[in-house]
């Protein structure tokens, strides 16, 4: 049995409270930005050494310039002097072969090692492509235009990023080899848009058009491919595969219009390139639609009368000695399913030393395929995540104390401690054995989420109740550091 609102209500609050939707993990692309800046002081070391040596073969060649001219004027002369004489024996003899050894020196060797260090942790062509798509996702899931995104427009967030055209030609193509021609379609214009506008680019107009056209025709949307054909052609007369294109795009259109008994339409005049919208491709799977709408904020709403029943409270376990002097604070989101936030949860100490224990093992979250029955990644799910055991650490048992205080359930019987970024979209999910669970009566299990307000890592946890049973519905969110 799957159980869609739960899954539903769970990635969606995660995707509001983690910072965004990228490849890899939040916590190991930190290492990258500051393997980057080493290496950016590093690029710097070099040119520094470069330059100096620049400036001592500058220095040298304007003193031998002065001197060249005074000797060429009048050699006999010059060299009647018997210190001219001798000085340019030493020169050609010995300063010319310093100078030489000057100029061979190579300055490169401490910036490449630096390189070749760090090199080995660089991303590859995958989680490029993987962080495109990620960026697609979210253009779809939160209806932004590619506009939006290209002036970095975009809510919620502390700093602004710009794409270039380069950037959007990259991201239309990334679209293109995985035969998305919608998302081809939005990228190329957007790329187009910005050319038109005046912006440097080492990318050509016809490049982009090349793409564009088939991308359109592969839309369905023949007379426009035509279209931007004819202007792929107009700039680049001798384009390899328009010439072709057009003949072919224009014979589909031939027979199409023969078939409805209409005329072709004249060739359009118009000198700029309309930009066109079209509608998203039906998904594969159909509760894509209420996920992204879920996550949008436009699923059920919170009435007045429906959250005057929602309140906050200290809740002590039910008297549990542990939380006698110091309760837990926890607030109502919710009421069906019934969705609770426990505040300053963890300690600031706590969630440094769950960092530092799962940063080093975070490895690409895994699905278990249906057919086969083996573990294996998914392009729907693109998080990483590491798993926690008691004797890793005192910490760790700690928190699975406090989790079961809180909900009064055990944890041996529960997943272990689950440490990462959860990110993408995971929508048939089921969370349980269902051979230990009614077919009249599934209930998820209770879930316990907790998010840092500032670090990327974030902890899950699925407690079950001493019987083995799943609890009722009811999922847990806890801030691990917040103010109440």
């Amino acid at each position: 049995m799957q159980f869609l609102v739960m899954t539903v209500w769970s990635v969606c609050w995660l995707c509001c409270k983690v910072q965004a939707e990228i490849f890899t993990s939040i916590g190991q692309m930190t290492d990258l930005i500051f393997a980057e800046r080493d290496l950016v002081h590093s690029l710097k070391e070099y040119i520094k050494a470069e330059e100096s040596k620049l400036d001592a073969v500058k220095s040298w060649a304007n003193r031998l310039d002065v001197l060249t001219l005074a000797s060429t004027t009048d050699p006999e002369g010059f060299l009647a002097h018997p210190v001219n004489a001798y000085k340019l024996m030493k020169r050609l003899n010995t300063e010319w072969s310093e100078l030489e050894s000057l100029v061979l020196q190579d300055s490169s060797d401490d910036f490449i090692a630096n390189i070749s260090v760090h090199k080995q942790f660089f991303p590859d062509e995958e989680d490029q492509k993987g962080a495109a798509k990620a960026l697609m996702r979210l253009q779809d899931t939160y209806h932004l235009d590619s506009e939006s995104f290209s002036k970095g427009r975009l809510p919620g967030v502390r700093y602004n990023a710009f794409l270039t055209v380069d950037d959007c030609f990259d991201m239309g193509k990334t679209a293109y080899n995985e035969n998305d021609y919608y998302h081809a379609v939005l990228w190329m214009q957007q790329a187009l848009r910005q050319i038109d506008a005046g912006e440097d680019t080492e990318t050509s107009k016809s490049d982009i058009l090349d793409y564009l056209s088939y991308s359109v025709y592969q839309m369905g949307d023949v007379p426009r491919a035509i279209e931007l054909t004819r202007r792929l052609l107009s700039i680049d007369p001798s384009h390899q595969r328009a010439g072709g294109n057009l003949h072919y795009f224009e014979q589909i259109l031939s027979n199409e219009l023969r078939d409805m008994d209409q005329t072709k339409k004249e060739h359009s005049e118009e000198t700029s390139i309309q930009l066109v919208t079209y509608e998203r491709p039906k998904d594969y799977l159909p509760e894509r639609d209420i996920y992204e709408a879920l996550c949008r904020g436009e699923g059920v709403k919170m009435t007045q009368q429906r959250r005057s029943k929602l309140f906050c409270r200290y809740q002590n376990g039910n008297r549990n000695p542990r939380l006698l002097l110091k309760p837990m604070k926890e607030e109502d989101e919710w009421d069906s399913p019934h969705i609770v936030r426990y505040l300053e949860m963890l300690s600031d100490e706590e969630i440094e030393k769950i960092k530092e224990l799962a940063k080093p093992r975070l490895a690409r979250a895994t699905v278990r395929d249906p057919k086969t029955g083996v573990l294996t990644t998914a392009h729907y799910r693109v998080s990483k995540s590491a798993w926690l055991e008691e004797y890793e650490d005192p910490v760790i048992a700690h928190v699975n104390q406090r989790i079961e205080d809180v909900t009064g359930l055990t944890v041996d019987t529960a997943e272990l401690l689950q440490a990462g970024l959860e990110q993408g979209f995971l929508l048939d999910r089921c969370d349980g054995d269902d051979d230990d669970i009614e077919d009249t009566a599934p209930q998820p299990p209770c879930t316990l989420c907790g998010h840092p307000s500032s670090a990327p890592i974030a902890t899950a946890h699925t407690p079950h109740s001493t019987a083995g049973r799943p609890c009722p519905a009811r999922f847990l969110h806890a801030p691990l550091t917040s103010t109440y």
